[in-house]
């Protein structure tokens, strides 16, 4: 399934940080930025993360909230969450379901070597749970300004 914008969000419920759960209908009459990224602790995993984590006031106040999601275990998302001082919650997507039904599971390559892995993609989706907007391959550097431009022009 390839999911573009104005396609229904899939909806999704699994672990979060801090012992939680997420439901993406639960979030419905918000918009909701879902960003997926690599692996927690990395260096551009982790600039991403507190670049949401420093502006969640400005989202909050556009009636945005943010989530994160990776294949990281709830255990290793607590532990970033913390380091970090993260203010949003990180879905565990272990068994890799939402991000093959987002379509972030892909073939990557690095240093010559093949493998799968996430793609670094952030979705915009309305209170209506509809994608409004989808950034495929981020670029960390100016990404979260980007993604808060769009959310103030919906």
């Amino acid at each position: 399934m390839t999911l573009e914008v104005g396609s229904p969000a899939p909806d999704f419920t699994l672990p979060t940080d801090n012992e939680g759960e997420l439901s993406l209908s639960g979030l419905k009459g918000k918009k909701v930025v879902l960003y997926f990224y690599p692996k927690d602790s990395t260096p551009g995993c982790t600039t991403q993360a507190k670049g949401f984590r420093d502006l969640k006031a400005e989202f909050e106040a556009e009636n945005c909230v943010i989530v994160g999601a990776s294949k990281d275990t709830v255990k290793r998302h607590d532990n970033f969450v913390k380091k970090q001082e993260l203010n949003f919650p990180l879905v565990s997507d272990a068994e890799s379901d939402l991000c093959e039904t987002y379509g972030v599971w892909q073939e990557k390559k690095m240093y010559g070597k093949t493998f799968m892995g996430i793609v670094r993609t952030t979705f915009l989706i309305d209170e209506n749970g509809i994608i409004q907007k989808i950034w495929p391959k981020v670029k960390v550097k100016g990404h979260i300004d980007e993604v808060l431009e769009a959310i103030k022009e919906l």
